[in-house]
């Protein structure tokens, strides 16, 4: 760890180039690192902590945009270009309004100029083992959203030095692999609309002191192991967004926020923060959520708000008070020219694509 008031999170699982179709045909199309992991690991060290992804980059278009996105806010790049490396997965949102004039957000993983998929997610491998286990030495948290032999093993080393291992899933893996997941995490979080339990989270066997599903719009639950037993499911209301431009990564910010509160000192921090410290951490990442509502984009508002505002504007929102937020438009985000890697390489004149994916040789 650096200093004490810099805590070390490691993070391996999805880690993409999103582009940004906005629904204003004028707007630029925008792009920067994204994927669950890449955008916990972003936001908290905009929040000021340590951030390591684990990843294959290979040194291709996107990966060096995402690379210098992450590098723009302190992440580092140490471990982000592990052999065997492959392709950086290409995300395409594309945010539209709807009838009522609410902004719904669609994604493709397919280019729809050579009609190919995009590159996908391909997890760590067994090979950097033994070279990143003597970097988990001082972590805080462990964070994973993909599973793989590799993924569990760094994430079992993690815990065995005191890290906190934070598990969210997107979807369901190899039973055998989810299992030894559920059983090795102490936070597993979820999204209902993806999954609508997972069985076992709070069983004898498992290391789980936290469940948290979310429940969008309707906020989240949660449960805790952090005295007498399992506590019962508990509800927390959403924090009102103050303005609805896009939905996407709000509980990306949420993860980011419960971590950044409660989980400094590691799974010792965890419990000695308390139910009552924990559901303050909750609330914090609801709030969190809620601001980046204001914004296109999963990360939008770091683009647009100082650092130095962003504190009094989550503050403002926990006491009810919306004035302000989300109303700066998200600038210093230069478009970037990607090109599918199925793509022929002749040149082309930079601009919107048919599939709103930009192109360049």
């Amino acid at each position: 760890m650096t200093s004490a008031t810099q805590p070390e999170i490691f993070g391996t699982g999805l880690i993409a180039l999103d582009i940004v179709i906005g629904p204003d045909p004028e707007t630029p199309i925008r792009s920067w690192a994204g994927g669950t992991c890449g955008n916990v690991l972003s936001i908290l060290a905009w929040l000021g902590w340590e951030a390591y992804p684990i990843a294959r980059m290979n040194g291709d278009v996107a990966s060096e945009c995402v690379r210098a996105d992450m590098a723009r806010w302190g992440v580092h790049l140490d471990w982000a270009t592990c052999a065997p490396t492959t392709d950086t997965p290409i995300i395409v949102q594309e945010i539209r309004r709807g009838r009522d004039g609410r902004p719904r957000h669609r994604f493709s993983w397919s280019c729809q100029i050579c009609g190919r998929w995009l590159p996908p997610f391909k997890a760590i491998t067994v090979n950097v083992v033994e070279k990143i286990r003597p970097a988990l030495a001082d972590a805080s948290v462990f964070f994973l959203d993909r599973l793989s032999r590799a993924t569990l093993t760094l994430a079992a080393e993690a815990s065995a030095r005191g890290a906190l291992v934070v598990f969210e899933p997107s979807g369901k893996a190899t039973d055998k692999l989810m299992a030894e997941a559920i059983a090795l995490a102490h936070v597993v979080k979820y999204a209902d609309n993806r999954l609508a339990g997972i069985r076992g989270v709070m069983g004898d066997g498992s290391a789980a002191l936290l469940e948290v599903q979310t429940l969008g719009e309707r906020g989240l639950k949660y449960r805790q192991r952090l005295g007498r037993g399992v506590s019962n499911w508990m509800h927390l209301e959403a924090v009102p967004a103050p303005r609805l431009a896009d939905t996407c990564g709000s509980g990306d910010w949420c993860t980011a926020g419960l971590i950044a509160k409660a989980a400094a000192g590691g799974r010792t921090g965890l419990r000695r923060a308390g139910a009552r410290g924990v559901r303050a951490a909750l609330r914090y990442g609801q709030a969190l959520a809620a601001w980046n509502c204001g914004f296109e984009g999963a990360r939008g508002g770091m683009y647009s708000v100082p650092r130095e505002a962003f504190d009094g504007q989550i503050a403002s929102l926990l006491k009810g008070r919306f004035e302000g937020i989300g109303d700066a438009p998200v600038t210093g985000v230069s478009a970037q020219f990607v090109t599918c890697p199925a793509c022929p390489p002749a040149p082309r004149k930079p601009g919107r694509s048919r599939s709103g994916l930009s192109l360049r040789p």
